[in-house]
Formats: C-alpha cells, structure tokens, sequence
C-alpha cells in the first residue's frame, strides 16, 4: 500500500504536469484550458492507483480475482467523451479543437503513468508534448503556408444568373481553382465551393469584399 507522502507526491506532480499542458492550451486560446488538463491528469493518476492498489484488502479473499488494470484502462476510453467536446464544428466547416482533444489524451496517460509511479516517463512525455504544441508551431505553419489552399463558399440565389458570377470568379488570374463543386440547399439556393491555391489575406479579403456586393450572392464564408 502507498504511503500518504506518496499519495501526495503523485497527485501533486499529475497536477502540474497537467498545468504544463493546460497553460500551453490558455495560451493559444484552447476549447479546454487550465484546470480541464489539470482535472484530467489528476483524475487518472487517482484512477492509476486505485486500479493498482486499491483492491489490496479483498486480493486474497478466496474465489476472487481482479484485474489491477482494469480501472485504469477505463481512462483511455472515456476521455474520448471528454475530447469530442473541445472539437468545434464551425458553419462554415472548420473543424477546431482536435489539437486541444489529442493534448487532453496525452494528459490522461501521463497522469496515468504519474499515478503508477514512472516519473521519469511522466516528465518526458509532458516535455514532449510542450515541444510539439509550443516549439513545432511555427515550424508547422511555415511549411504548411508553402501547400496550402483557400477555400471560399458561396450561397447564391436562383433568381438571378450565375453564370456571370461563375465567369468572373473562373476568369480571375490570381485564383487558380484547384476544384469545384456546386450544392443545392433549401430554398432553391446554391453553394459554390471553390478550392485554389493559397492567397495572401489582403488579395482574399478584397475577392470576398467584391462578391458580397454582388447581387447573385447572399452569403459568403472563406478560409485565410
């Protein structure tokens, strides 16, 4: 059985990982922040060492056998409930929050790994992930910038032609079109979908102001 200053010793140590990570998430404005990863890597460590020692009195008891990880594998799975809902799914279709999702996760297992007593692995992975999440930004951004795609939607009306606007947005130099789709939504209204390659903000901010002046458009969502 654990000792109280071990008990303590573990708790104490799965809250600050988890306030590592979760300082990390406040930072880049994360669905969950602070406290969440702190709860969450507290919470598994607690879990870890009741799964592992906390059936001591009843192991042997006649006719009984318990799986000491039993518990503790039950983390795994249920902070998946927990990371469904940072992601946020925008109306435009932007997808927010799986970074924030994987990161509680990786703090489940560390608090997992701090409340079984590996405090070296515990410390490692958390350093490993404040590199990835913090350090491995801009590295990201830079090289995603080289391949990226804008996208810009488009909910126009059925009563007035679009093949004008289709003609205009197709004959624009500065968007070379990657793909096209085209929906029909309530209304009898369309979406036009359009995928090019990366614009800088200012070019795209001045395409969007000019079709919202258009009378064929009623809405228009795009990406930067």
């Amino acid at each position: 059985m654990l000792s109280s200053q071990e008990i303590i010793l573990r708790l104490c140590l799965a809250s600050v990982f988890g306030a590592l990570v979760g300082f990390e998430r406040v930072r880049k404005d994360g669905p969950a922040g602070l406290r969440t990863h702190m709860m969450v890597c507290v919470g598994a460590a607690l879990a870890m060492m009741v799964s592992a020692f906390g059936f001591k009195d009843v192991l042997g008891t006649a006719h009984v056998e318990l799986d000491p990880s039993r518990i503790a594998a039950q983390v795994v799975s249920g902070i998946g409930f927990l990371g469904a809902g940072t992601i946020l799914f925008s109306k435009e279709g932007t997808i927010r929050g799986l970074t924030t999702a994987a990161g509680l996760w990786t703090v489940a297992a560390i608090g997992l790994a701090t409340g079984g007593g590996m405090y070296f692995e515990a410390g490692i992975a958390t350093a490993l992930a404040l590199t990835i999440l913090w350090v491995l930004q801009p590295v990201e951004r830079a090289y995603s910038r080289r391949f990226k795609h804008n996208t810009i939607k488009i909910v126009s009306t059925k009563d007035v032609s679009d093949g004008e606007l289709l003609r205009d947005l197709f004959s624009r130099q500065e968007l070379k079109v990657q793909s096209f789709s085209l929906e029909r939504i309530a209304d009898n209204d369309f979406v036009f979908t359009l995928k090019f390659d990366g614009l800088d903000t200012e070019r795209l901010a001045r395409i969007v102001s000019e079709l919202k002046k258009d009378l064929a458009v009623k809405e228009v969502y795009w990406n930067a």
